[in-house]
C-alpha cells in the first residue's frame, strides 16, 4: 500500500538514539516490493555509506549537518551516484534551507525534517512548510529533478499542509504504527495529491 519503506539509521551520536544497521534490513530486500529510502542520521555518513548501499538502499539520504564542508558533500553525492543509488540530502529544523542551494542540482531527494531527528511521536514544526515552499519554487524555477520529502509529526492534518506547500513524499511513522487500520491511513495520505 505504501510506496517507500523509510529506514531510519541512528548512531547515538548525531542524534540521541540508536537504531538498526544495514544488516537488519538487508534480509528484506527482494521480499518487500518497496523503494528502500534509507535516512542516515549518523555522524560519519561517508564511512558507512557503502554498507547501506550493499544492504539494498535505493535512495541514500545523509544530513547536511553531518559533513564539514561542501567538498565532502559533493564527494558523498558522487560516491552514492557511482553505485547507481539515488542521493538525498536532509536538514534539521534549525538549519536554513538556503544552505542547500548549491547542491539542489545534483541530488535526487531533499528531506526536510519537521521535528528534531532522533525520536518518533514529536509535534510537527510549522517552519518546515516555508522550507518546502522554497524547495518547490527552486525546483520549478530551475527545472531541478529532486523529490521533496518531509519527516516528523505527520498526520492527516499536517500532511495536507505539506502537500499544499509542495511536498511529494510523506514519511509517517507514529501516525501509522499506532493505528489499528494502517492501510486506511496510508490510503488517506496517498489521496491528498488527488484532492488538492
Amino acid at each position: 500500500c505504501a510506496n517507500y519503506l523509510h529506514i531510519d539509521v541512528m548512531d547515538g551520536h548525531f542524534v540521541p538514539n540508536i537504531s538498526l544497521g544495514g544488516c537488519v534490513y538487508k534480509g528484506l530486500k527482494g521480499t518487500v516490493a518497496l523503494v528502500f529510502d534509507v535516512h542516515l542520521m549518523i555522524s560519519d555518513p561517508r564511512k558507512y555509506a557503502i554498507d547501506f548501499i550493499k544492504a539494498g538502499s535505493d535512495i541514500l539520504t545523509f544530513h547536511y549537518e553531518a559533513l564539514n564542508n561542501e567538498d565532502e558533500i559533493f564527494e558523498l553525492i558522487d560516491f552514492i551516484h557511482s553505485h547507481n543509488v539515488l542521493a538525498g540530502i536532509s536538514i534539521k529544523p534549525g538549519t536554513n534551507v538556503e544552505v542547500l542551494d548549491k547542491y539542489l542540482k545534483y541530488v535526487d531527494l531533499v528531506l526536510v525534517m519537521s521535528v528534531e531527528p532522533g525520536f518518533g511521536g514529536q509535534k510537527f514544526m510549522p517552519n518546515a512548510l516555508d522550507k518546502i515552499k522554497y524547495l518547490k519554487d527552486e525546483k520549478q524555477k530551475n527545472n531541478y529533478k529532486y523529490e521533496i520529502e518531509v519527516d516528523g509529526g505527520i498526520n492527516l492534518e499536517t500532511a495536507k499542509q505539506c502537500v499544499n506547500a509542495g511536498v511529494e513524499v510523506l514519511v509517517a511513522g507514529t501516525y501509522i504504527y499506532n493505528s489499528d487500520n494502517k492501510e486506511k491511513l496510508i490510503k488517506e495520505l496517498q489521496s491528498l495529491w488527488f484532492i488538492n
